[in-house]
């Protein structure tokens, strides 16, 4: 099982990496940089994988204003799902009281500290996100990966090969769908070194941060993780009323990658593999490749939750005691700086600064009362804003019609086997086999797309499964 499974070799890493970062703590502050490879190296495929999938997938649906009004539905469910989940958050803390009792004395804080964690950096406003979002230069937006600008090119090169149809271009949409089988095949090699990121990541955290922050920050944590279940069981009867899927049979689905997302702390690691399971899952290929994407600019439902807590908790800590009416602004001001929070470098930091000097009330050092237990919010973040948006093309696709559910409902019960990754030539016929076997509705997913291609590194686990 360890030789096969991505699962059971993520979950070793992850004790490994705890032991060694709790024994040797130097060892495991080095171990760093596996985790940070490994993230570089899927990063480095996110921007032309989303291209690739946009613009096939456009260009297979036909029908550009179903487009247009699929990502209309994605952005209101995004902004309903996060308003939610910033005021459970505001809700837990006033009734739990995080850091009640503390009684902080602001001038003993390092306010210096935050200007480090951010880089003295700052969040953008309205304006300059809209603008950043307009490519300057098409090359431009591949090489600061830039998904938003690469969205709207392929957007544009979608409408393009619609207008123009395949009589006048016959040869492009076949090479954007033969880069996306190389993209494919590319991740499943990165794949293969999940283990190692999630040891890495893993050992450093503990061997960086100890277990101290645990006692320290115990009542917070536990507030923000136990806000985040209840946000998640919100989440799940939702998909259940307006889909009728189960969110925890798609957890069990995705358990490799909810697992490696987890050990690297970042969601961006998953994203080309979580698209693949989607698509897998009866989702279209334009409603994946449009939701999932945008929702990592828009759907922060993790990230807000830990910021209406953390506001009301570094309050609490220095004795200030916020009004309803100032409360209401918290929300109104997390509501705008959380969308401009992705790929911001301690963006949490800016957008509770960013709060606190709208409210006024509580002092802007204040904010380092977090820089000790910030990494151990990621779990929770990650976990959250990864399945809110998974969730998310799962409802747009249902209302857009864009949803097989009887493929679904086999998928996420593991009638469907996840195929093997096209890395592999002697896969090859597994793979054929797997995808082809008619269901009464016509294949199950089709090779030539890529859809439900494995990016799996473990040689052998979904192609024992497949075959």
């Amino acid at each position: 099982m360890l030789r096969t499974s991505l699962f059971a070799q993520v979950g070793v890493a992850l004790l490994a990496g705890v032991l060694v970062g709790r024994l040797w703590p130097d060892v495991g502050t080095a171990a760093q940089p596996l985790g940070d490879g490994f993230v570089r190296l899927i990063k480095a495929m996110i921007a032309p994988l989303v291209f690739c999938v946009v613009v096939a997938g456009i260009t297979k649906a036909g029908d550009l204003k179903s487009f247009g009004r699929m990502g209309l539905k994605a952005l209101i469910w995004f902004e309903i799902a996060t308003t939610v989940a910033l005021v459970v958050g505001l809700l837990a803390g006033n009734l739990a009281g995080p850091g009640k009792g503390m009684n902080v004395d602001p001038a003993s804080l390092d306010a210096s500290a935050v200007e480090e964690k951010t880089g003295g950096g700052e969040l953008p406003s309205t304006s300059e996100f809209i603008l950043h979002s307009l490519p300057d230069s098409a090359i431009g937006a591949f090489a600061e990966n830039s998904l938003l600008q690469v969205l709207v090119l392929a957007c544009l090169v979608g409408a393009a090969l619609l207008h123009l149809g395949h009589t006048k271009v016959p040869a492009v949409l076949p090479a954007i769908e033969q880069a996306q089988e190389v993209v494919f095949a590319v991740v499943g090699f990165i794949m293969r070194l999940a283990p190692l990121a999630v040891f890495g990541a893993t050992a450093h955290l503990v061997g960086e941060y100890g277990l101290g922050a645990l006692s320290t920050y115990g009542k917070l944590i536990a507030i923000c993780y136990t806000v985040a279940l209840v946000f998640l069981v919100l989440l799940g009867l939702a998909l259940k009323a307006l889909t009728g899927l189960s969110l925890w049979k798609f957890i069990r689905y995705t358990r490799e990658e909810m697992l490696l997302a987890l050990g690297t702390a970042s969601s961006e690691s998953v994203m080309p593999r979580m698209m693949q399971k989607l698509r897998q899952a009866g989702c279209r290929e334009d409603a994946v490749g449009l939701v999932l994407p945008t929702g990592y600019s828009f759907n922060l439902d993790g990230a807000s939750i830990y910021l209406s807590i953390g506001t009301l908790f570094i309050a609490q800590a220095v004795g200030v005691d916020l009004t309803l009416g100032q409360q209401v602004t918290v929300v109104l001001v997390l509501m705008l700086t959380s969308k401009g929070m992705a790929g911001v470098p301690g963006s949490a930091f800016l957008a509770l600064s960013a709060t606190a000097s709208a409210l006024g009330v509580i002092p802007a050092g204040a904010v380092a009362l977090l820089l000790g237990v910030d990494r151990i919010m990621d779990a929770m973040r990650v976990a959250t804003n990864l399945l809110g948006n998974c969730v998310a093309v799962f409802v747009v696709s249902r209302w857009e019609g864009a949803l097989d559910l009887p493929q679904a409902r086999k998928a996420l019960a593991g009638e469907i086997a996840f195929v093997p990754d096209p890395g592999d030539p002697e896969k090859a016929p597994a793979v054929e086999e797997a995808v082809s076997r008619p269901d009464g509705r016509g294949p199950v997913t089709s090779v030539k797309a890529g859809v439900g291609r494995g990016a799996d590194g473990a040689a052998g686990e979904d192609g024992a499964a497949a075959r």
